[in-house]
């Protein structure tokens, strides 16, 4: 398998999960761990690595909710402060997807995946797929107009 293929999009998948830049390297590298050690010719490595990323960062997720951990560190700064608030801002928005939308509109936007791909990870056909993207971006754009309200 090569590695450098799909590194950069599970990368990509992971940091979008966790908002952190380490946490995500980890989370990369021990997906690749986890694939190599338990099989090392998957006859759909993309999806394999896929599930083993997705995985991981539910059991962060977990590991950070037990722990209590509130989120990321505000800094000062306009420009960090702008940033801070869009994030935020995208982050509630995705909230208010289902998950099969939240990971559906990870893998296409964010992981830039084709819907072939895509279908294949989340096991539905091209027609919802696209019908599900289609829903979760008009969810979006009402949220995310819905918060431009708000003043920075």
């Amino acid at each position: 398998m090569d590695i450098e293929k799909y590194y950069d999009k599970i990368y990509r998948y992971c940091y979008f999960k966790v908002s952190d830049k380490h946490m995500a390297e980890d989370l990369t590298q021990e997906t690749f761990l986890r694939y190599m050690s338990a099989s090392s010719e998957a006859k759909e490595p993309e999806r394999y690595l896929y599930t083993i990323a997705r995985n991981l960062c539910i059991d962060e997720y977990k590991k950070k909710k037990e722990i209590g951990e509130l989120g990321e560190e505000m800094a000062s700064g306009t420009d960090l402060e702008n940033e801070t608030i869009d994030r935020i801002r995208i982050r509630a928005a995705m909230e208010s997807l289902d998950d099969d939308e939240r990971e559906i509109v990870q893998l296409r936007l964010i992981s830039e995946e084709s819907y072939a791909d895509i279908c294949k990870i989340m096991g539905m056909t091209r027609f919802s797929v696209y019908r599900r993207l289609e829903n979760a971006k008009s969810k979006l754009k009402k949220a995310l107009e819905k918060g431009e309200a708000y003043e920075r």
